[in-house]
């Protein structure tokens, strides 16, 4: 087990569907990963941008436990556990995936996740 994993987290697949009878997206997703050990952190926002006035998109990095899952680029992390996590029942869209190279079966290996937080305007799902 790597070292800090302090949270359990859902990986959700997001899919497009058939559009609705008005012709809007319907965006739907299914639970890819259940509970794996997890520990996210924010990323320091850029103090250049900030200092001209400029809006950034806070990004976010998490370690995913075993290395061996298939998390791919727009899949959705959302903790689960603890409950008083400061992020707990919040979405997050994974921006990319680095595999740590080494075998999947080794209990260290694990995945690293850069995120942004993804917002739903209209939540009706």
């Amino acid at each position: 087990m790597v070292a800090g994993i302090d949270a359990r987290a859902n990986i959700w697949r997001m899919t497009n569907q058939d559009d609705d009878e008005v012709g809007g997206a319907v965006i739907s997703g299914s639970l890819a990963h259940q509970d794996v050990y997890t520990r996210m952190n924010p990323e320091p926002r850029n103090q250049l941008l900030l200092q001209q006035g400029l809006e950034t998109v806070r990004t976010f990095t998490a370690i995913i436990v075993p290395g061996n899952l298939d998390v791919r680029e727009r899949d959705e992390y959302e903790i689960t556990a603890p409950k008083d996590h400061i992020f707990y029942g919040q979405r997050f869209r994974i921006t990319s995936v680095e595999f740590i190279f080494s075998n999947p079966r080794d209990p260290r290996s694990y995945l690293l996740v850069n995120m942004n937080r993804n917002i739903r305007a209209h939540n009706v799902q």
